[in-house]
């Protein structure tokens, strides 16, 4: 933490080669969030690239009172919801692979392949995709946050600015709709 918070307050003094190694400690995480929501590397990137100009303006207003990696990891949340409403596209999904058993995707969740590569070969990605669209925004993040990235229900709490008690209530409605939904779908 006081690495940390030296980076912070050099970053604050206008220090650009703390900043770029802000970029390069966060840059990796920062792109595979926005690719899962996205779904398209080279918009990923671009989004990626607005996370760390938002991150940089607004550093002087970053309280301290979470870990650094959270406060980015919610912009790059915002900004990926943000650039999925400006596209119309409300119900982008993210890659559920290990909770729902799909061994192609789950070299990618380990950090394997890059996203690119490993999710366009799922074939039964489009029917994931189908029922994870079927998710509201707030059970989509919740979910993935804690099912794919393994947040903890405090932390998810924490970067979606809700209870402990809001959490578990949608994750464990994301959980029942998009098994219900894998239901339909495979029964077709």
């Amino acid at each position: 933490m006081e690495k940390e918070a030296e980076l912070i307050a050099k970053i604050r003094d206008g220090n650009i080669s703390a900043f770029n190694e802000l970029v390069l400690l966060y840059q990796k995480m920062v792109i595979n969030t926005c690719y899962r929501f996205l779904l398209n590397q080279e918009d990923a990137e671009d989004t990626a690239q607005e996370v760390f100009v938002e991150v940089y303006q607004s550093i002087n207003t970053f309280r301290e009172d979470a870990k650094l990696s959270t406060w980015i990891y919610r912009i790059a949340v915002n900004k990926s919801l943000d650039e999925i409403k400006k596209r119309n596209r409300k119900k982008r999904v993210r890659s559920i692979g290990k909770t729902l058993g799909i061994e192609s995707v789950l070299s990618w969740l380990a950090g394997g392949e890059s996203p690119d590569k490993s999710i366009h070969q799922a074939e039964s990605l489009s029917e994931i995709m189908q029922a994870l669209n079927t998710l509201p925004d707030s059970q989509r993040v919740a979910f993935t946050l804690s099912k794919i990235d393994g947040y903890t229900n405090a932390e998810i709490a924490e970067i979606m600015n809700t209870t402990i008690v809001a959490v578990e209530s949608l994750v464990s409605r994301a959980k029942r709709k998009v098994s219900a939904e894998l239901e339909k779908i495979l029964k077709k």
